[in-house]
């Protein structure tokens, strides 16, 4: 067996390196890639929907079939380009804070003033209707959640929330008007002999504007007129009716 010095020392000849052994570290790396790279493209094409590869005889090339359309569906939210309405599917989350005015109406005695926040998600419901019309627009349906505290005449608080049906004009412009309409139930210890009960319904109706500050994402104002009562389950039962206004940001999907 053969003997190696090295630094002087001795050394058993197995622990001298082959060649094969040297092989330079970027060199294997560049194997190992160019390996995983066919596999990578063997697979996806034996597995990529749509596509087939067949052979006519032995001397006809390989072809690939392109026949089904694999366009990926569109990313941007607009239908066409910015304030031109939106495409059918997309969404919206909406924050908002702001604050609500009593009003004397209807059958109130009182003036509830209240501080209020609002979370919304929201869904068009289809394509662009009234293209060549002025009022061009969407329909969108949201879930709102709404939930403040009476500040004036006394401390309350509120919570409560339900489906919003709402219009978004199409401008072609940043600034996207709206107008919506909707209801559902709330809770709240308001009294003040306007109303008596915790449960309540909400009625609302309302008109805001968005501006789109980037192409996903506006800052939202809005006003709302927000009704309480509860339909005569209980006496006193005059209600609450507040002029509200609301400014957040939303962000578009």
């Amino acid at each position: 067996m053969r003997i190696l010095l090295r630094n002087g020392r001795r050394e058993p000849a197995c622990k001298v390196q082959s060649q094969s052994d040297r092989r330079p570290p970027l060199r294997n790396f560049f194997s190992l890639s160019h390996t995983c790279c066919t596999l990578l493209v063997f697979w996806t094409a034996l597995f990529l929907p749509g596509q087939s590869i067949r052979s006519q005889d032995n001397t006809t090339p390989l072809s690939i079939d392109n026949s089904i359309d694999l366009s990926a569906s569109p990313s941007s939210i607009w239908d066409a380009n910015v304030g031109e309405g939106f495409r059918r599917g997309a969404t919206q989350l909406a924050v908002t804070l702001g604050a609500g005015f009593g009003m004397k109406v209807i059958t109130t005695r009182e003036n509830h003033d209240w501080a209020l926040g609002t979370l919304e998600y929201g869904c068009f419901l289809g394509d662009v209707v009234g293209r060549h019309q002025w009022y061009r627009g969407n329909w969108e349906l949201l879930a709102q959640f709404f939930g403040g505290l009476q500040f004036y005449p006394d401390t309350a608080y509120v919570v409560g929330g339900g489906p919003l049906l709402r219009y978004n004009f199409a401008t072609g412009c940043r600034w996207v008007p709206f107008v919506d309409l909707g209801g559902g139930v709330a809770a709240t210890d308001i009294r003040n002999g306007d109303l008596s009960t915790t449960f309540e319904f909400n009625l609302q109706a309302g008109a805001g504007v968005h501006y789109f500050v980037r192409e996903q994402m506006a800052l939202t104002f809005q006003y709302r007129f927000m009704h309480l009562s509860n339909a005569g389950i209980e006496f006193p039962n005059l209600g609450v009716n507040s002029s509200t206004f609301l400014l957040g940001i939303s962000w578009f999907f």
